[in-house]
């Protein structure tokens, strides 16, 4: 249970949320995670909340203390098979922002938490957890496509050597932005462009003059 408690611990610490936050998530007194973590009080997580952490965090069930054969029976209901009951990848969030506008200034790259991902599906993507990472997008100059505040899925492997049309996170200087990229087949030259047509393209660009940092892979957006 003292591995449960360190895990719950780390995940809280990652996300950023804080012991009281999360208690009053679960319709709890703000004390009740820190308690459960610091004193061992309760001895182990009710049940429920155990489930709703799980899903909060991006674990699985059983990452949590839950038991084996509850994870089984939820990935058999799922149509999914056993081996990915507790198959999860832990991608780091990082602190920059990669602009759809005039671009940004690159100051850090330090990981700000993680958010969890299926192994599974991360690798019906086409992509493998460990070159992931997730940033913020700021700006509009990918609207509709992206924007302004959207959680974007950046696969690194796909860098200038790789690079194909479609959406990705570029450095220029010390500029770092997100844009679309289509790659001449003959010259391997690369357009630059923005789908808010407000913004110009920048046509031909040499493939020497651009750091691309890897592709857009998934958009994360919260509802209005």
């Amino acid at each position: 249970m003292d591995d449960v408690r360190a895990k719950l611990d780390q995940l809280i610490r990652d996300r950023g949320d804080g012991c009281a936050g999360v208690s009053r998530m679960l319709g709890r007194n703000p004390a009740y995670i820190q308690q459960f973590i610091r004193r061992g009080t309760p001895r182990k997580l009710d049940e429920e909340d155990r489930r709703t952490l799980a899903r909060y965090f991006g674990v699985s069930d059983t990452y949590l203390g839950g038991p084996q054969e509850f994870a089984e029976r939820q990935i058999r209901q799922r149509g999914g098979p056993l081996a990915t009951a507790t198959a999860m990848a832990m991608v780091p969030r990082l602190q920059i922002g990669a602009s759809a506008g005039p671009g940004a200034l690159v100051e850090s790259e330090s990981k700000k938490s993680a958010m969890g991902f299926d192994e599974r599906w991360l690798r019906s993507l086409g992509v493998k957890p460990d070159g992931l990472s997730i940033i913020q997008v700021r700006g509009d100059s990918m609207v509709p496509t992206l924007a302004d505040g959207d959680d974007i899925l950046v696969s690194r492997e796909d860098g200038v050597g790789r690079a194909r049309d479609g959406i990705y996170v570029l450095r220029v200087d010390d500029t770092l932005m997100v844009k679309r990229l289509s790659v001449n087949p003959a010259t391997r030259a690369l357009t630059v462009r923005s789908d808010n047509p407000i913004y110009p393209d920048w046509e031909d660009c040499d493939p020497s003059t651009i750091t691309v940092i890897g592709r857009v892979v998934w958009i994360g957006r919260r509802l209005p």
